[in-house]
């Protein structure tokens, strides 16, 4: 729970995003993956990809799962610019159908810098996947393939998103607030 002075404003409750998961899995099997790999961009994304996998499953897709672990952001609020790799995936991404699935597209820096790496890899195609995107904050040119909810300039936490570590486990999308 958070501190006595802080509450959490919901934006996206649990509800909304698990329809949405369900959505966002029809419309990647209307792409019609071939060998497809699922890389989760963590941590983030975690809760997210998780949904989505089991709801790619619900679909009739049988992805297979690996992690990367991308920072841009280490304990701030704001991006840094620069990208580290601070965990690679195992598997092989050559002429493999991949989606980058990742919790929030806000400079397009960590997304645009994976899509460049598994395109580099030899992926067939890298298609993104992402649960907020907040379009008017773009560093770079990058749309993302699908796209869970339209996010506010707001600083949002819950569903694994997280200031500094703290309410990654809240089963919705909100944002932190001082009570007055």
């Amino acid at each position: 729970m958070p501190p006595d002075d802080t509450r959490i404003r919901v934006l996206f409750d649990a509800e909304a995003i698990a329809a949405r998961n369900v959505a966002l899995a029809q419309e990647i099997k209307a792409a019609a993956p071939e060998q497809l790999l699922v890389i989760a961009v963590l941590k983030g994304s975690f809760i997210f990809a998780a949904d989505l996998i089991r709801a790619l499953h619900d679909v009739g897709l049988a992805p297979e799962v690996e992690f990367v672990s991308l920072s841009s952001y280490r304990t701030g609020t704001v991006s840094s610019g620069t990208v580290t790799i601070l965990h690679d995936v195992e598997s092989e991404v050559h002429g493999r159908d991949v989606v980058l699935v990742d919790d929030i597209l806000e400079s397009g820096r960590t997304l645009a810098y994976a899509k460049d790496l598994f395109a580099a890899r030899g992926a067939r195609r890298v298609l993104t996947c992402v649960l907020l995107e907040k379009p008017g904050k773009r560093a770079v040119s990058l749309d993302a393939d699908f796209v869970g909810f339209q996010c506010p300039d707001l600083f949002v936490v819950g569903y694994g998103m997280d200031v500094a570590h703290k309410y990654r486990q809240l089963p919705f999308v909100g944002v932190v607030e001082r009570a007055s």
